[in-house]
C-alpha cells in the first residue's frame, strides 16, 4: 500500500521511536540480566546455608526483571483491565493458572497483571515452549526453575515424565506457590485448524476463539502438587521437609485474555511499540481444588473442556459487543498496579456484566484421551 505525503512524517516517527525503544531494550538486557546472574553467583554460599532465603532473594530479583519487561508495554500504552474474581486474595496460597494462548504477548500481559499480587511473581513457575530457552531471557528462566516443554507427539510422553521430575525437584524446594500453564499447547492461529478437525471427527464443540485443551500437563501438575490425605496426613509431592508444611495446590485460576478486535499483541509489538495504545482485558475465575474432579481422567478432562467452552462464550461475546461478559451478576474490576510503583487509573465497568457459569454437556461418548495426552 502506497504511503501518502501526509502519512510519511507519522510513519517516520513510528520507525524512529521503534528504533529508540529497541536500543533501550538492548541496554536494559545488557545491564539487568548479567547483574541478576552475578548476584545469583555471589549468593551461592547462602544457598548452601539457607536455601529458603536464597530463593526468596532470587525471586525478588526475578520479579524485578519481569517488572522491567512489563514496563516496556506500559510505556507504549499497552495497559490491562482485569475482570472477575480477586486473585490477590489467594496470593499466599498455592494455585495453578489455566490461560488461553494467542501470541507471545500473552506472557508479557500476565507479567503486567501479576506485579501487584504480592510475591506471586517471585514465587511463580512458568511452563513455556522450549524455544524460549534460547532467548536472552532463557538463562534467567533456567536459574529460576521454569520448565521448558518441547511440543510434538513424538516428545509427549518423555516431556510429561520430565515435567513430573522437575516439579518434584524444584517446586516446593524453591518455595514456589503459583504455576502458569497454557493447556492449548500452542498459539491459537497454529492449533485452531487441527483442533477444529479433531472436534468435527469426535463430535466435540467447535471452537473458534480458543482450541480444545490438552490434558497431559494438567494431570501431571495436579497429581504432583495436590496434597493427598493418607491416615489424616498430607502425602505426595516433594520428598522434603517443606512438603510436610504445605497444604498443597488449593486453587485453579481460570484466566482468559481478550484483545480488542481479536488482534493479539506479540513480543515484537511489545518491544517496538508500533501499534497504537490498547487495553487488553483479562478475566479470572477461581475454582477451589476440592471442586475439581480428580477421580478419573474422563472426569478431569470433561471439567477442563468445560472451562474452554466457557472461554469461547466469553470471548465471542466480548468480540461482538465490547462488553466483557454476557450474563447479569456483580463485577469486580481489579486495579492493575504497573511496574515502578505507578498504579493505573481505575476504570469502572458497567454493572451486570459478569457471566454465570455456562454449562454445556459434552457428548457422553466423546473420546478425550487422544486429544489430551
Amino acid at each position: 500500500m502506497a504511503v501518502t505525503l501526509e502519512e510519511a512524517p507519522w510513519l517516520g516517527w513510528i520507525l524512529v521511536k521503534a528504533l529508540m525503544r529497541f536500543a533501550f531494550m538492548v541496554a536494559n538486557n545488557l545491564v539487568a540480566i548479567p547483574s541478576y546472574i552475578c548476584y545469583v553467583i555471589i549468593l551461592q554460599p547462602l544457598r548452601v546455608l539457607d536455601s529458603k532465603q536464597f530463593w526468596y532473594i532470587e525471586g525478588i530479583m526475578y520479579k524485578w526483571l519481569l517488572g522491567m519487561v512489563a514496563s516496556w508495554g506500559w510505556y507504549a500504552g499497552y495497559t490491562v483491565m482485569e475482570w472477575g474474581e480477586d486473585i490477590k486474595a489467594i496470593s499466599k496460597d498455592e494455585a495453578m493458572m489455566l490461560v488461553n494462548h494467542q501470541a507471545t504477548g500473552d506472557v508479557c500481559t500476565l507479567m503486567m497483571c501479576l506485579q501487584d499480587k504480592g510475591l506471586v511473581v517471585a514465587q511463580m513457575m512458568w511452563l513455556m515452549d522450549h524455544i524460549f530457552k534460547y532467548t536472552n531471557f532463557g538463562i534467567v528462566s533456567l536459574i529460576h526453575g521454569d520448565f521448558f516443554i518441547r511440543q510434538g507427539r513424538s516428545y509427549r510422553d518423555q516431556q510429561l515424565l520430565l515435567l513430573k521430575k522437575h516439579l518434584e525437584s524444584n517446586y516446593r524446594s524453591r518455595d514456589r506457590k503459583w504455576i502458569v500453564l497454557f493447556p492449548e499447547g500452542g498459539f491459537l492461529r497454529k492449533r485452531r485448524e487441527t483442533s477444529q478437525a479433531f472436534a468435527r471427527k469426535n463430535n466435540l464443540p467447535f471452537l473458534t476463539h480458543v482450541t480444545l485443551p490438552r490434558f497431559g500437563a494438567t494431570k501431571i501438575i495436579l497429581s504432583a502438587l495436590v496434597a493427598r490425605q493418607e491416615n489424616g496426613s498430607p502425602a505426595g509431592g516433594d520428598a522434603k521437609e517443606l512438603e510436610s508444611k504445605s497444604k498443597g495446590l488449593q486453587w485453579i485460576i481460570d484466566t482468559t485474555i481478550a484483545y480488542p478486535k481479536a488482534e493479539p499483541i506479540d513480543i515484537q509489538t511489545w518491544i517496538l511499540g508500533y501499534r497504537k495504545p490498547t487495553v487488553t482485558h483479562v478475566h479470572y475465575r477461581i475454582f477451589p481444588i476440592k471442586d475439581v474432579p480428580l477421580e478419573t481422567d474422563d472426569d478431569l478432562s470433561n471439567w477442563l473442556y468445560q472451562r474452554f467452552i466457557e472461554k469461547e462464550d466469553l470471548l465471542s461475546h466480548f468480540y461482538e459487543t465490547g462488553s466483557e461478559t454476557p450474563d447479569s451478576a456483580d463485577v469486580v474490576v481489579q486495579q492493575v498496579k504497573l511496574p515502578l510503583g505507578r498504579p493505573a487509573s481505575r476504570i469502572r465497568a458497567p454493572a451486570g456484566t459478569l457471566a454465570a457459569p455456562l454449562l454445556i454437556q459434552l457428548p457422553a461418548d466423546a473420546p478425550r484421551k487422544q486429544q489430551m495426552t
